[in-house]
């Protein structure tokens, strides 16, 4: 969203909320700095403005008592590429644990498969209903399948759970922003602009502009090997039930893919009676 601020008496914006919050937190904007959005009747302290209310509850908090000296680490999380790449592979077991189940209840459910595949539509909201039950698990437990089997937690700054409401903007964000609906190109476009704005700012963007944080335990290798094993388990039903269809589709395009698909037919779920 939107911000203009009155600063020395002189109009400045507009501004992204989150770099409102990061002047904020650096102790560059004072609570009483008049402000302005789209939707309010009139300027406004920032201290008095919803969006901004958490950042100044959070600095008026008072210190930390006094620990003993090399007090032991709780949830220790990891700092730089490490945790983010925890994070991508949590993000993308939950895409792909989904996805698998996707597929195997449309073949259930006697989908013309192959329909499903040429439909841009389905496939670019193939994962909208996955972001609303993310939000559901995020807002009750704080974590998902993938994030669990990582030890991470996805909680507000003061390590409260998210309310529902915070729990589906965050989805919408990063549906929106983090994965491009996980379509082609724009996924990977999507992920490597989040890399970049999460090593900028210190956060992903769409924890950054809500006030969260993902907290992190250290890696149990049973989890690990079965986050592996799950990952690969989901692949392999993608495949079982849409690669006679990728085949076939190819093969009609391109004779030669096709007398080899002849020769050589994919493995596939049994036939449906």
């Amino acid at each position: 969203m939107d911000i203009w601020i009155i600063r020395d008496g002189e109009k400045t914006g507009p501004l992204h909320d989150f770099e409102v919050r990061r002047k904020i937190e650096a102790g560059e904007l004072p609570a009483s700095t008049p402000a302005w959005h789209e939707g309010l009747a009139t300027w406004k302290p920032l201290v008095e403005i919803d969006l901004f209310t958490r950042e100044f509850k959070s600095a008026s908090l008072p210190p930390p008592l006094p620990q003993a000296e090399n007090p032991p680490p709780r949830n220790p999380a990891p700092a730089g590429t490490s945790c983010y790449l925890r994070r991508f592979w949590a993000r993308w077991l939950d895409l792909s644990l989904y996805s698998g189940l996707w597929w195997l209840g449309m073949w259930v459910a006697r989908q013309d498969i192959e329909a499903v595949l040429l439909n841009p539509w389905v496939m670019f909201l193939q994962y909208v209903p996955w972001f609303a039950l993310e939000s559901v698990l995020i807002h009750k437990y704080a974590t998902t399948p993938g994030k669990w089997l990582l030890g991470m937690r996805v909680v507000n700054q003061d390590h409260s759970q998210l309310d529902l409401s915070a729990a589906i903007r965050r989805s919408l964000r990063v549906m929106f922003t983090g994965i491009g609906f996980g379509w082609s190109i724009l996924a990977l476009f999507c992920q490597a602009l989040s890399l970049f704005t999460a090593k900028r700012l210190g956060n992903t963007l769409w924890d950054y502009t809500g006030g969260h944080q993902v907290t992190a335990e250290p890696l149990k290798p049973l989890r690990l090997v079965t986050l592996i094993f799950l990952y690969a388990g989901a692949l392999q039903l993608q495949m079982l039930v849409i690669s006679p269809y990728i085949f076939k589709m190819a093969g009609d395009k391109y004779p030669a893919i096709k007398e080899e698909y002849q020769k050589n037919p994919p493995w596939h779920l049994p036939k449906r009676s």
